[in-house]
């Protein structure tokens, strides 16, 4: 066993201890048992900060503070406690509640003419979630529950997620590994097991379900080291996704998986993805659209030309369009400021000239390099599923 896989053990079985020992109400141990763990945890993050479990790890860290902050406030609060211990039922309901919060109860707000470009992905989308939620008898094998979007960071695979549930008024339940691995302690599979149930009952008693999972591979990625309860969340994952793509089932559950790194899903999930769909930096008629949507409040000198812009900032991602044309602006507003006249009524930024754009882009770089975008499109190649 190697040195972060002991100090995995030695954390684990100090959380393991800590749990029981909240569950019997036994909080002064209880707590103990939480520092122990949040103290190896922490010294694992540090002595080796490259290691892949990491998120998770620090996200268990600050699960844990919060529990023992809770066992001593309310230890001040109640110096003789009469109180009810944790039962089965009890956990159950408040994992219930849990869940019907992390649905946005606002919208996303998204609608599909918000995604610029993107049209052969919003196309395969629309056929495996719209199409069956608008004429379920149209589709007598069945339709794909699971869809996979990946692809550079930044390039709108979340924006996707958002517009689907948005058009179709879906119950939009976005979460993430750390969510899932710690939300309540040492329970992670039946984690699992009860968000599926809560979507499935949403989608049968009120309307469809999106479950949203953001860096998928983080959950069920390969990892050279798995412990605790990672291999039983990932079995657990497996068995919920068939479940609801079990064709004799007219259930509209879905799971919309996003990841930066398909190449690190481990094979089983890939076959439960029935859509896998590349989402690719945008090309010239997305960059173009999409500088004049992020331009269309700032005054532009008359020099401007967009469409010049757009062959300029080539292999750029969204995002970074977007956090270009943010930082411009950022320029000219900080130049009113410098001039001392930022509290002045009505004092407006000058109009941002083509020289302000050129020298931007002068010192922005894409943050996709031409080696990730070829391992995008060979990972496509090998698995795409439209």
């Amino acid at each position: 066993m190697s040195a972060p896989q002991e100090l995995e053990r030695k954390a684990m079985d100090h959380a393991a201890e800590a749990i029981h020992f909240d569950k019997e109400g036994e909080r002064n141990l209880a707590t103990t048992s939480y520092k122990k763990a949040v103290e190896i945890l922490t010294r694992l993050v540090r002595l080796y900060p490259d290691y892949g479990l990491n998120r998770i790890y620090v996200q268990r860290v600050m699960t844990y503070q919060e529990r023992i902050k809770l066992l001593r406030d309310y230890e001040f609060t109640n110096p003789h406690p009469q109180e009810e211990r944790i039962s089965p039922n009890s956990s159950s309901r408040n994992k219930k509640t849990g869940y019907a919060s992390l649905v946005l109860r606002e919208k996303p707000n998204v609608r599909w003419e918000d995604v610029i470009g993107l049209e052969q992905a919003k196309k395969a989308i629309k056929e495996a979630v719209v199409y069956p939620i608008q004429r379920p008898d149209l589709f007598p094998l069945g339709w794909p529950r699971g869809i996979l979007l990946f692809g550079p960071p930044g390039c709108g695979k979340t924006l996707l997620a958002a517009a689907v549930a948005t058009e179709m008024d879906a119950a939009f339940i976005p979460i993430d590994a750390a969510s899932i691995m710690s939300k309540w302690l040492g329970e992670s599979e039946q984690n699992v097991a009860q968000l599926f149930t809560f979507a499935r009952e949403t989608a049968l008693r009120e309307r469809p379900a999106i479950i949203f999972m953001d860096e998928l591979d983080s959950l069920v990625g390969t990892h050279s080291h798995e412990v605790g309860g990672e291999v039983r969340v990932r079995n657990q994952f497996l068995k919920e996704m068939d479940g609801i793509i079990d064709k004799g089932k007219n259930i509209h559950v879905y799971v919309v998986g996003a990841t930066n790194k398909p190449w690190s899903l481990d094979w089983p999930f890939i076959r439960r993805f029935q859509k896998r769909i590349l989402v690719q930096i945008p090309n010239y008629e997305a960059r173009l659209g999409m500088f004049k949507l992020y331009t269309v409040h700032f005054s532009l000198a008359p020099d401007v030309n967009l469409q010049e812009l757009a062959k300029l900032s080539e292999g750029g991602s969204g995002s970074d369009i977007r956090d270009f044309c943010q930082s411009v602006r950022l320029k000219v507003i900080g130049e009113l400021f410098e001039a001392g006249q930022a509290n002045l009524k009505l004092a407006q930024p000058r109009p941002i000239s083509m020289y302000d754009f050129k020298e931007t882009l002068k010192e922005r770089k894409p943050s996709v390099s031409p080696e990730m975008l070829e391992s995008y499109t060979k990972w496509f190649e090998a698995f795409k599923a439209l």
